[in-house]
């Protein structure tokens, strides 16, 4: 492995990098819209212009909030308005309780009046609109309630404020409570003291409820279910129809139990593989693109909501030396609701309404290389669970599942690459990326959990779990399908990327502060050749990777940036990304 990222290797031409301002980018006073120069023109009288609206800095100058003005530029403002908002006072527990055995904070005796005083109020009528707490939240605090006292070290079960809370308010609760949710909160009528019969009898209103009930019993135990009952249930009950109850099949209530059960008994490998696997003939087989190497990019589907996110002008960059690339994800997507490869492709005016084989007609066009999927288009059925995860207020299995997608395959080689945040999820995600039969996989621990590493110094208060710039992968050593490769013949490698080993200049990443348009600006001129962070960390990430997941022509470090250098520094990767914004209209 001593062979991967050799800080030794010299490069020619390695010049100090500086920051310089945009200059290519003019604003007036009271302007809302970007201006680009005429470079950046897309053929014969096109004018690129990104719909540029307030920012999030000057919102707060004015004085507005979000809800006085529909901000294009802003990630939250890309939420539907259409999907009922969660109650925030048990939104606010479910961040504290709804996690795993070590990172759950019990609420204090002041905190648990609060919340269950809410839920009665609720459940009595008193509660409307957005202050009305909804059965997805209810399923998932009780659940998290639940799994707490029957599993958890002392440490994270209730706490003494917890259960006077409980003591007080719940022999008001079991009269006014559905029986579903008195079913994930007392599942074997011991937890609550009353002896309640509900819990024990409750097996669900259908055929799907009841497959779904017994599951729920098993994971408010702490247990793990097998590959085929998790996969069963979640072809039972989605997509989830949520204009429509009655034919949905299933309570949103017992479904959020589900999903944030199974994320804090922390799943298995076989219960991961079925999250990731259940939906794959959807569509029916993947259409297969005619191109010597596809990279497929798993970044958390929930965006970026701090720093500058360089994935999409990576991929421009890559595909100019024919590393095709997949990028897959939604427009926007809870719980951070941050800015996403969707909202920036919306934002310069892409079509982002793209079947796979569209994908696989821009994959092949020599003119562009690399493609975006979303979801909604993809995976229709798992794109009906947006509200009920925003509900649940933390990340369901699912967040780890869907970074390891694959809506095209390639002739060539195919590689994969996610982001992950949490130590624990790089071996499952590189167990998901070899069961998809990829020849290499590579998980990154980038900024925020995404795929971006960064040339800033590490922090020296850093004393657990892996560093920012963590990678961890394999890589097949023949052109077989991982399905058939041994052990023998795959190389497995595990590092930490120091950006100064390979002559970049330190500096703090590029904020964003969920500014769509601050992305689209740092990304774009870095494309357009100024040279700075945004520029240094494109051509690390398209670098890095490349040398990581053994790519023709990367096998030296120097000779790998030099050519993402020299795709930037020579048009062609902004072109790229320019021609895909015009032909994605014409596959609509």
């Amino acid at each position: 492995m001593k062979a991967l990222l050799n800080p030794e290797l010299s490069f020619s031409s390695i010049s100090q990098f500086h920051t310089n301002k945009l200059r290519n980018f003019t604003h007036s006073p009271n302007q809302t819209s970007l201006r680009f120069p005429s470079k950046y023109r897309i053929g014969k009288g096109a004018c690129l212009v990104v719909k540029a609206a307030l920012d999030s800095a000057i919102m707060d100058q004015l004085g507005l909030s979000e809800s006085d003005i529909r901000n294009p530029s802003v990630s939250t403002s890309y939420r539907s308005s259409e999907l009922p908002n969660p109650n925030q006072t048990l939104l606010d527990a479910q961040a504290r309780v709804c996690t795993g055995p070590m990172q759950t904070r019990p609420l204090s005796e002041e905190q648990a009046f609060k919340v269950f005083d809410t839920i009665l109020r609720s459940a009595k009528g008193e509660l409307k609109d957005e202050y009305k707490v909804s059965r997805a939240q209810l399923g998932a605090f009780f659940a998290a309630m639940t799994i707490r006292t029957n599993a958890f070290p002392q440490a994270t079960q209730w706490s003494e404020g917890e259960k006077l809370a409980i003591n007080t308010f719940w022999p008001l609760l079991v009269r006014v409570l559905p029986p579903d949710i008195i079913f994930i909160a007392d599942p074997e009528g011991s937890i609550m003291g009353l002896g309640s019969s509900i819990g024990p009898q409750y097996v669900g209103n259908c055929a799907t409820e009841m497959r779904l009930v017994g599951a729920l019993r098993e994971v408010l135990a702490g247990g793990h279910l097998g590959y085929e009952e998790v996969q069963g249930i979640l072809r039972d009950v989605l997509p989830l129809k949520v204009d429509d109850k009655e034919s949905s099949g299933v309570s949103e209530s017992l479904l959020s139990a589900f999903l944030i059960g199974q994320r804090m008994n922390r799943e298995t490998d076989r219960e991961l593989k079925a999250y990731c696997l259940a939906f794959d003939d959807e569509l029916g087989p993947p259409p297969v693109a005619d191109v010597r190497s596809l990279t497929h990019y798993g970044e958390p589907y929930d965006g970026n909501t701090r720093y500058f996110r360089s994935t999409l002008f990576v991929a421009a960059v890559r595909s100019c030396y024919g590393e095709s690339c997949l990028l897959h994800g939604v427009e926007w997507m809870p719980p951070k609701g941050g800015i996403t490869e969707e909202q920036m492709l919306k934002f310069m005016g892409a079509n982002t309404s793209l079947s796979p084989l569209h994908a696989k007609d821009l994959l092949e066009d020599e003119e562009v290389g690399f493609a975006y999927v979303s979801q909604r288009e993809a995976h229709t059925s798992l794109y009906s669970l947006i509200g009920v995860r925003e509900h649940i207020k933390k990340r369901p299995p699912l967040a780890t599942a869907e970074k390891v997608q694959q809506f095209v395959k390639a002739r060539g080689k195919e590689a994969m690459v996610a982001g992950f945040y949490h130590d624990g999820y790089e071996e499952p995600l590189l167990m998901l990326m070899k069961r998809r039969g990829v020849h290499s996989g590579l998980v990154v621990k980038g900024e925020e959990g995404a795929l971006s590493m960064t040339t800033r110094l590490r922090s020296a208060s850093i004393s657990k779990g892996f560093p920012v710039n963590y990678c961890s992968g394999f890589r097949s050593l023949s052109m077989v399908s991982a399905f058939e490769v041994d052990g023998v013949s795959r190389q497995n490698f595990n590092l930490e990327v120091n950006a100064m080993d390979y002559g970049f200049e330190p500096t703090n990443t590029p904020r964003t502060d969920r500014s769509v348009s601050k992305n689209i600006e740092l990304g774009l001129a870095a494309l357009h050749g100024e040279k700075g962070p945004a520029y240094d960390r494109i051509v690390l990430n398209a670098g890095i990777v490349d040398h990581l997941l053994g790519c023709d022509g990367a096998e030296d470090i120097s000779a790998a940036l030099d050519r993402a250098r020299e795709a930037i520094d020579s048009g062609k990767a902004l072109k790229r990304l320019l021609n895909y914004i015009k032909i994605s209209h014409k596959l609509s």
